[in-house]
């Protein structure tokens, strides 16, 4: 409590607009009433919780501590002293993990009548603790079919699907996320954090004694013109109503419309154009990154000269 104490103190410098979003990142075993009083008190609105699942023997797969009534206990906690935004993250595709596994995890997570779900199927990378313990990714088609059952379900019961691993009830969709997404500029304080600005992307120093020393930043390096509209297109065509026409002339002087590539997809039906946004084919979606590919290492720059 002491670090949290200390940490609002030196952000108390900043003047927050009635509408900012500020958000609190947290496991369910870490909260509890002393350390949520003082979080309200201090203006976050919006807290994001790290469940992963309510299944006991899944639990015990990725580690995690909490139980599924503990769960309970600590969202119900959370709203009797005033947070009316709370996202909870859920990890699907687990090993040995059924359909109906993860419609009992969904409708645990109905059941706690919050705003904001973000959901992620476990992929095992090289290197990490499962894969050395030779745990393996599952099948491709169920993993689509726990993606099809997420979307399904979620939206019917009145979540928005705004980004591709993202829903919300409307009005609740994440703001800083959005950011990202939408290629804004933003800061990054504190050791590993990276910022964006002025079309300048830096990395903070990992070194906590370095940082101590006022030795914030480890690197910085120009965005290319060419390199900020590929992460345009990469970032952008994560949500689900994709990139906009107009914001996109205005930010680059150029239309969307007008890239080779992008005509390509909207031919091939795998982009589609409705006069306002270009976004992915929903039938399309859960493949985004092969879509994606085709709009890697293309000189844009070019195109925009020779129009």
């Amino acid at each position: 409590m002491n670090e949290l104490n200390k940490l609002f103190s030196i952000i108390s410098t900043f003047k927050l607009s009635a509408t900012c979003e500020f958000t609190f990142e947290c496991n369910i075993e870490s909260i509890d009433e002393e350390k949520l009083k003082l979080l309200k008190k201090n203006k976050v609105n919006r807290l994001s919780i790290g469940v992963e699942t309510f299944n006991p023997k899944f639990l015990n797969f990725l580690n995690r501590k909490h139980t599924k009534e503990e769960v309970i206990k600590k969202i119900q906690l959370a709203k009797n002293i005033g947070f009316n935004n709370i996202n909870i993250d859920l990890i699907y595709a687990l090993p040995n993990e059924t359909l109906k596994d993860l419609e009992e995890d969904i409708d645990i997570f109905l059941s706690l009548d919050i705003e904001h779900i973000s959901t992620y199927s476990l992929i095992i990378e090289p290197h990490t603790k499962l894969y050395i313990e030779s745990c393996q990714n599952i099948d491709s088609e169920l993993d689509f079919k726990m993606y099809e059952l997420i979307c399904d379900k979620l939206q019917r019961h009145g979540f928005n699907h705004y980004e591709i691993s993202n829903f919300s009830r409307i009005g609740y969709e994440s703001k800083h996320n959005l950011v990202y997404w939408n290629n804004l500029e933003y800061y990054g304080f504190g050791a590993g954090a990276s910022g964006y600005i002025n079309s300048k992307r830096y990395d903070n120093t990992r070194n906590i004694q370095k940082y101590l020393q006022g030795k914030f930043i480890d690197n910085i390096y120009d965005v290319s013109l060419n390199e900020q509209i590929e992460n345009e297109f990469m970032l952008g065509f994560r949500k689900i109503k994709g990139i906009n026409k107009n914001a996109f002339l205005k930010k680059y002087n150029f239309s969307i419309t007008d890239f080779s590539q992008i005509k390509k997809l909207i031919l091939e039906n795998k982009l589609i154009y409705d006069n306002s946004n270009i976004y992915i084919n929903p039938k399309y979606l859960y493949i985004e990154n092969q879509i994606l590919v085709d709009l890697i290492d293309e000189d844009y720059v070019s195109q925009i000269k020779n129009k």
